[in-house]
């Protein structure tokens, strides 16, 4: 998965492997269950050694998620996972570090930490929960929380433009951005192996549904009678096609996007974009990043998949340069250079 040798297991796990023993502590019907589930699916299929693998967290309901998952893990403070998972990858490239953490925590108080690992392109998975509102600390309203929504902290309707994650990842210089639903855990345990095939800054944006404070909060997407009108599954390669039988497909229009049917004005299946993850220039993941209804789908599944040099490549490759080029080999060479002199 990562340019380094990451030690693989010898023997076949499975999911039971990566249970915790801990009680999860989160509220029955909770989409971090779904969240929870899905991580302990791909695990296994990615073939590390347990101790291989770390998951880092900061503060918040999806913070607890270290207790949750049988492997090393560090729980740090509120906003600071993006920094604390830095340093662990940073020190140990060796290791395969996942980062939890929610829409509060990433991009409001984390949100400088946020925004600099994605345009260093540190080799780290993040798994971004976003229920559109603070829910540990019992529903005041988020960076994502759509304006004019009621909440403890907004009686009268939030009055602040909320940020669409995707946009302000591919922002950031991001280079891995996907987007998956809790009430698909198919689809997140592929997006999240996807991620660890990734060389560089994973980001997966996960709409979670909080039923305490935030119930049904992306209802517009996920419930049944609207599902597959508000949502398209992007395939590496394949057309752009939704909507019930796939009828319905994403056309660019000059510099916009546009919903197309088949069979309509002589639309055909040649007239529907092709997803190409991998292409460098992130301008058509940007567009298909902000899609959103009632005039267009949202897009889920891997939206940019782009390779660049990471972060941490760069530092090894300085580490060793500096090993092969210094004069400085030992503590004795560091002490007895530049000017010295001796005391009698």
């Amino acid at each position: 998965m990562e340019n380094y040798t990451v030690e693989r297991s010898n023997v076949e796990l499975t999911k039971d492997d990566f249970v915790s023993d801990q009680m999860v502590k989160w509220c029955p019907g909770c989409g971090a269950h779904a969240i929870l589930s899905s991580v302990a699916n791909v695990f296994p299929k990615i073939g590390y050694r347990k101790e291989n693998f770390c998951m880092v967290s900061g503060i918040g309901c999806s913070s607890r998620f270290p207790y949750y998952v049988n492997t090393y893990g560090f729980h740090s403070i509120h906003g600071r996972a993006a920094a604390i998972s830095s340093g662990v990858k940073i020190s140990n490239p060796h290791l395969s570090v996942w980062m939890a953490t929610g829409d509060g925590d990433s991009m409001a108080i984390g949100g400088n930490h946020f925004i600099h690992i994605i345009r260093r392109n540190i080799d780290i998975n993040i798994i971004l929960f976003n229920n559109q509102i603070y829910g540990l600390t019992k529903g005041q309203y988020s960076p994502t929380t759509p304006m004019g929504s009621v909440t403890k902290t907004s009686p009268q309707g939030t009055i602040e433009h909320p940020f669409n994650p995707g946009e302000l990842i591919l922002g950031a210089q991001g280079t891995f951005f996907a987007r998956a639903v809790d009430t698909n855990v198919r689809m997140m345990t592929e997006v999240m192996f996807e991620a660890a095939r990734h060389d560089g800054t994973s980001v997966i944006e996960i709409l979670q549904n909080c039923v305490i404070f935030a119930d049904k909060t992306h209802a517009q997407i996920t419930s049944k009678d609207l599902r597959d009108d508000h949502q398209i599954h992007l395939k590496n390669g394949e057309p752009m096609l939704f909507g019930t039988g796939k009828t319905k497909g994403i056309r660019l229009n000059g510099t916009r996007l546009e919903v197309v049917e088949i069979g309509k004005d002589g639309i055909t299946e040649d007239d529907i974009l092709v997803h190409d993850q991998y292409e460098m220039d992130p301008g058509v993941h940007l567009m298909l990043a902000k899609m959103a209804p009632p005039h267009l789908p949202m897009a889920f599944g891997v939206i940019r998949s782009a390779m660049y040099p990471t972060y941490d490549d760069l530092v090894e490759e300085q580490i060793k340069y500096a090993k092969e080029t210094s004069k400085i080999k030992n503590m004795d060479d560091l002490l007895n250079s530049g000017d010295t002199w001796v005391i009698e």
